[in-house]
């Protein structure tokens, strides 16, 4: 097969596959019910360390949003030379995001921030020469405010047990899932999966079909807001 429609092929299909996912997640967030959408105990505050630790580990996970963009800096990590830097970056300052919340301290807007850099990562993952180290450092570390912002909601008011096993979580759990991607971006990269083109093009393009369903879902929000019934 000639290499360039080879390319194409893979291209068309991770845009059909963004464009389903776009589709899911919209889906989701219309019936999901908003005050419960990211917390993992099903709006239930977490008392012991088991509790804390295991909603810590879920929250990333559940939300469709937080995962993508933990997806998403383990691939830069591994497009980058001392990519390694991107997803710490974002852990540290994600645990700096929740003890902003904790404290009291408001940041704006804080859900459309974090769908727009969702949809920002997957551009500058899916065109051809993405900003340098620092600058991803930089973004990635702005972002994991927000990101640890929103996880802050989760755990609000709980016991000092409680909250250390909640930080903890998911600390583990986003440098697990991060380091996944990475191992796996760096197999497409040295061309290990065969047939796959060795880029991470397709993939920014998934991450941005979840980033602009976010932020379509959010900005909808803020213009038409649901009643409170």
């Amino acid at each position: 097969m000639n290499p360039s429609k080879f390319f194409s092929s893979i291209q068309a299909k991770a845009l059909a596959i963004a464009i389903c996912l776009s589709l899911l997640a919209l889906s989701f967030l219309g019936n999901a019910s908003p005050a419960l959408a990211h917390h993992p105990m099903g709006g239930k505050m977490p008392s012991t360390f088991f509790e804390g630790f295991m909603s810590g580990l879920a929250h990333p996970v559940i939300g469709l949003d937080h995962l993508a963009f933990i997806v998403v800096i383990g691939l830069f990590a591994a497009l980058k030379p001392q990519g390694i830097f991107i997803p710490l970056s974002f852990v540290l300052s994600a645990m700096l995001g929740t003890g902003l919340h904790l404290l009291g301290v408001t940041l704006p807007v804080v859900e459309l921030i974090v769908s727009a850099s969702i949809l920002l990562f997957g551009i500058l993952l899916a065109i051809k020469n993405s900003p340098n180290l620092l600058v991803m450092i930089t973004l990635s570390a702005v972002a994991g405010l927000f990101h640890g912002y929103a996880y802050g909601e989760a755990i609000f008011g709980a016991q000092t047990t409680a909250l250390v096993a909640y930080l903890t979580g998911f600390t583990v759990i986003q440098l697990v899932i991060s380091s996944a991607a990475f191992f796996i971006g760096q197999k497409v990269l040295k061309g290990d999966f065969g047939q796959v083109s060795p880029n991470l093009r397709s993939a920014g393009l998934v991450i941005c079909g979840i980033g602009a369903a976010f932020l379509a879902s959010n900005i909808s929000s803020l213009i038409l807001p649901v009643p409170k019934g």
